[in-house]
């Protein structure tokens, strides 16, 4: 027989279903801000977090959110390169990288019993959750975390790749992380090599594609690895571990149609939208997220409330990135694939505070006019046809790139 609450009192008072970096950081800051709640955390897999690497930008977040960040915080830089065809750059600009080692340990410690490993869900509900052994676990509301999902009422493009970490046999040389190393060949898409130096003789490797579809082919992309690792002049001891990544790139949608579909679920992260929809990175507004719901009292987390708070809370962050949006429908309806890589080349000889601003999604009226004035590295017919491109031709890209999603799932 299923399992319900016992005289109707809830088994907890929040609910997280998936066990990765948004409903994990929720959880966490909940709590250290509200300890008295009753938490559980519900992860499929063997650990939180699963196997990935997280970064974020000096300026993605303020003071106060990077100092309850800190203990999940593995590494960080001073500086950054990027690398194009006709433009190589530092930025003197801070880099902080975080860990899905560090952050399992560290919210495990945390949360104790609240974490329940290997579990998992048939179904949700914004009140109950539903196990695939059959047992049922009510609280008093429910928070989807489990990654983004095909939606009728998204238009997606993709950022997708492998990353290898690599013990070499000497010393890599590199001072600081090399964000984009688009010196290589394109292969029908916009491609670029993400490299973190982790130690003297360490580095994690990323074979990165800017794609319609969020297909993978991991062969193609450990060749890649493999020969941009041997262009370098570096000789690999042992592959340490291997990560793949597929970040969603937002180009239209409708948030009030999307948040109906989801019949009353709260959703966070991913799932939610919560990312920036120009780079995918998704810590800094998991942050902000774990910061708007400790804010709320405890009499404001029944499911309704809180449905109804994050879906304003979503629908506001949705309106204030318009300009991006436009962005990624340019880069990927107006420039070539093979080509795309000028965009970002003319992006990254723009001033770094308008760069910082960028990654923060925090532009000012300037700056969007700044980064839309002078030479186009785009046809200007093609740019003003992606920017005003009718719904019904996003709705059939948006319905190839499910098909697509949903055949590699």
């Amino acid at each position: 027989m299923p399992l319900d609450s016992v005289d109707g009192i809830p088994d907890a008072d929040l609910i997280f279903v998936g066990g990765g970096l948004a409903n994990g950081l929720l959880a966490w800051r909940l709590s250290q801000i509200q300890p008295k709640l009753r938490l559980m955390l519900l992860e499929s897999g063997d650990t939180l977090g699963g196997n990935h690497t997280w970064c974020f930008h000096d300026g993605d977040m303020t003071a106060d959110q990077k100092q309850w960040l800190t203990p999940l915080i593995v590494h960080q830089w001073d500086h950054y390169s990027v690398h194009f065809p006709g433009r190589s750059r530092q930025l003197d600009s801070g880099y902080f990288a975080v860990t899905s080692a560090r952050f399992h340990a560290t919210l495990t410690a945390q949360l104790g019993t609240q974490v329940r490993l290997q579990t998992r869900v048939q179904s949700v509900g914004p009140k109950r959750v539903k196990l695939s052994t059959g047992q049922v676990l009510t609280a008093r509301a429910v928070i989807d975390g489990r990654g983004v999902q095909p939606s009728p009422f998204m238009t997606l493009g993709y950022q997708k790749f492998l990353g290898q970490e690599l013990r070499l046999s000497a010393p890599h040389g590199l001072r600081g992380p090399v964000l984009m190393d688009a010196r290589v060949a394109q292969q029908d898409s916009y491609r670029f090599v993400y490299v973190l130096p982790l130690s003297p003789d360490t580095v994690l490797v990323e074979d990165t594609f800017f794609a319609d579809d969020s297909q993978v082919d991991f062969h193609l992309l450990r060749r890649n690895i493999a020969a941009y690792v041997g262009q370098r002049g570096w000789q690999v001891m042992a592959m340490v571990r291997e990560e793949l990544g597929v970040l969603p790139l937002t180009l239209a949608g409708n948030p009030d149609s999307f948040w109906k579909s989801a019949n009353g679920v709260v959703k966070s992260g991913l799932a939610g939208g919560f990312f920036n929809p120009a780079t995918g990175y998704s810590l800094p507004d998991a942050v902000r997220f774990a910061d708007h719901l400790a804010s709320l009292s405890p009499a404001q987390m029944g499911a309704e409330n809180l449905f109804g708070s994050m879906q304003t809370h979503a629908i506001r962050r949705w309106h204030e990135q318009g300009f991006f949006r436009l962005l990624n429908r340019m880069l990927f309806f107006a420039a070539v694939p093979n080509e795309r890589w000028r965009v970002f080349e003319r992006f990254y000889g723009l001033p770094l505070p308008l760069i910082k601003r960028f990654y923060a999604a925090r532009l000012n009226p300037f700056d969007k006019l700044r980064i839309l004035t002078g030479k186009p590295p785009v046809a200007m017919g093609a740019a003003l046809r992606a920017a005003f491109i009718t719904p019904r031709a996003l709705a059939s890209r948006a319905d190839r790139s499910n098909r697509a999603s949903g055949a590699n799932s």
